[in-house]
């Protein structure tokens, strides 16, 4: 036999095995992979400048934006960290992973559902997580869903075990567990900040993959502007207090039902807040406090955007942003008083609105020259309020749950089936949709009748201590929500916790927002355009998602005959 012919085909069947090894040849592409870098914020509403927003000071977001497209219209599916993270990592919806609280364990409560890392890893990648990805405990196995989700064990920051300790300087000089903690870094705990680390490490890791042969999916999940509002103190001089304005609606709307509000009961632990003396549920806040809550949330997405631009500009450094997918976004948003509501657990836009920016080098820009910064650091205390363009704007209504169909496609794998109705014995599925067409051509004609679905659990018709938070027992009550370009509509029904089931026949209250006059969702329409024997009729389905698709065409078709859309 010639030689050569067996050199060859030995070199070959060895080829094959590295590929193979490397996971590359399941997905069928290049050796060559681009690498991902998943950004996350924690409570961080499109409170930036990239999104309108005139007040806050985001420069390096902004920048990252200015090259990327920008989703103006994408929703979590619940405005509550554990099960928000859970849906958008899986990609599955909360009445899928019977997550919506703290609780649960995933793939031993529902299903052994694959997620985006898991997935990228299976496919050659080495995955990596800082800081606050998966949400700690149970929710993620105690353990960040390792050594499924990730070639190592995730970073956690030391600093961390002191959040929400006594270390916020009262102005009578003693330690205190406040809501508003801005600091003088130097005197915490070991003298820095979980978010300080969480770069510092994130920055390290890209480093020491820079040069490996292997594709890398790195997460980084920062802690703030989640409370406490423990920051470096400077920040606040970027928003003086006397700059500062009240939310548009700080009033609890007249026409809003009790189910639907949530009563903040996590910031009324706070000690600062505590020695305010509100009544329960509704306060009010005194206007002195609540601006000084809206300054700290400002000065705490300053802080976090410095670190955004740290870890970028780290990209360039090391010569990796020409092969890396960059993607911002946060798990849900958090409302500043709007409604008279604080914090998270609604379903109003301000708590399930999120910025969702994507960077893709030699699509959402061109690949950057040789030599030329694609992320230099902003520095934004140096004055100079940078103009960037607002990237590729796309106004369609899309969910965090397409996170993942979208990165595995723009990253070449193959693509996700979409899950059928039933899924929990089904480990590799998608519940959302792939986006990677809105992202290559983000002037495509807008889809009106797109919709997100959101959710939140509620323990009784009444508000109550556990209003916001309830555990899975105690749920008897689930708000569902749609999104539209043109309205939020939202049904209250009743709920099943054992079986983790709606009941569409028995409503408890709606809610109906017209957008195009009413964008802060303060004038609930929803008696004056429906009718309840209709909407049971209509919830006689087997599919929420499906219920309520009927309802709006219901809804649509109405508003369309009396000429209100």
């Amino acid at each position: 036999m010639n030689i050569m012919f067996v050199n060859t085909r030995m070199w070959l069947f060895l080829l094959i095995l590295h590929v193979l090894e490397a996971g590359v040849f399941a997905v069928g592409i290049d050796s060559k992979q681009v690498n991902v870098l998943y950004l996350i914020a924690d409570d961080l509403r499109p409170t930036l400048g990239c999104y309108s927003d005139p007040v806050v000071k985001s420069p390096n977001i902004d920048q990252l934006a200015s090259v990327s497209t920008v989703f103006h219209n994408a929703y979590a599916q619940q405005a509550v960290c554990g099960p928000s993270r859970v849906s958008f990592l899986t990609s599955r919806r909360p009445d899928t992973t019977k997550l919506y609280d703290f609780n649960s364990y995933w793939r031993v409560h529902a299903g052994n559902y694959t997620t985006l890392p898991q997935y990228f890893k299976s496919n050659g990648y080495t995955t990596l997580s800082v800081g606050k990805v998966f949400h700690p405990g149970i929710a993620s196995n105690h353990s960040d869903d390792y050594p499924y989700s990730w070639s190592v064990p995730p970073y956690h920051p030391p600093s961390f075990k002191y959040e929400k300790r006594k270390v916020c300087k009262g102005k009578d000089g003693t330690l205190h567990s406040n809501l508003l903690c801005a600091v003088d870094v130097s005197e915490m705990p070991l003298g820095t900040l979980p978010d300080i680390e969480n770069t510092a490490e994130a920055i390290r890791l890209l480093k020491s993959v820079k040069d490996s042969h292997h594709p890398f999916f790195l997460a980084v999940g920062f802690y703030k502007p989640h409370i406490p509002f423990r920051i470096p103190r400077d920040y606040l001089k970027l928003y003086p207090i006397e700059n500062m304005t009240l939310a548009p609606d700080p009033d609890v709307p007249k026409k809003l039902p009790n189910v639907a509000y949530n009563p903040w009961t996590d910031i009324r632990k706070r000690e600062d807040v505590q020695a305010l003396n509100l009544s329960f549920p509704y306060g009010p806040i005194p206007k002195d406090f609540q601006l000084q809550i809206r300054q700290h949330y400002l000065a705490s997405v300053s802080y976090v955007d410095a670190q955004v631009g740290k870890i970028l500009q780290a990209l360039d450094d090391f010569g990796l942003a020409k092969d890396t997918i960059v993607v911002f976004s946060s798990d849900h948003g958090w409302s500043l008083g709007e409604h008279g509501e604080w914090a998270k657990y609604s379903n109003f836009d301000v708590a399930t609105r999120v910025p969702l920016i994507v960077y893709k080098p030699g699509v959402t820009s061109p690949f950057p020259r040789p030599g030329e910064k694609t992320f230099p650091f902003i520095n934004v205390f140096q004055g100079t309020r940078e103009q960037f363009g607002k990237g590729r704007g796309v106004e369609r209504v899309v969910e965090l749950v397409d996170i993942f169909p979208t990165l595995s496609n723009l990253a070449g794998l193959l693509p996700l089936h979409h899950c059928p109705s039933s899924s929990f014995k089904i480990e590799l599925c998608t519940e959302g949709s792939s986006r990677a067409n809105l992202i290559r051509e983000p002037k495509k004609k807008l889809n009106r009748e797109a919709y997100s679905y959101s959710q939140y659990p509620r323990p009784s018709d009444s508000i109550q201590e556990n209003s916001d938070l309830p555990d899975l027992a105690d749920i008897r009550i689930m708000g569902y929500s749609i999104r539209s370009i043109d309205y939020r509509y939202t049904l209250w029904v009743g709920f099943d916790p054992v079986r983790c089931q709606p009941n569409m026949t028995d409503i408890h209250a709606g809610e109906m927002y017209l957008l195009a006059e009413d964008p802060g969702e303060d004038n609930n329409m929803f008696d004056e355009l429906f009718h309840a024997t209709v909407l049971r009729k209509l919830g006689m389905l087997p599919s929420w998602t499906e219920s309520l698709k009927h309802h709006m065409m219901y809804l649509s078709s109405g508003l369309k005959s009396k000429g209100i859309l």
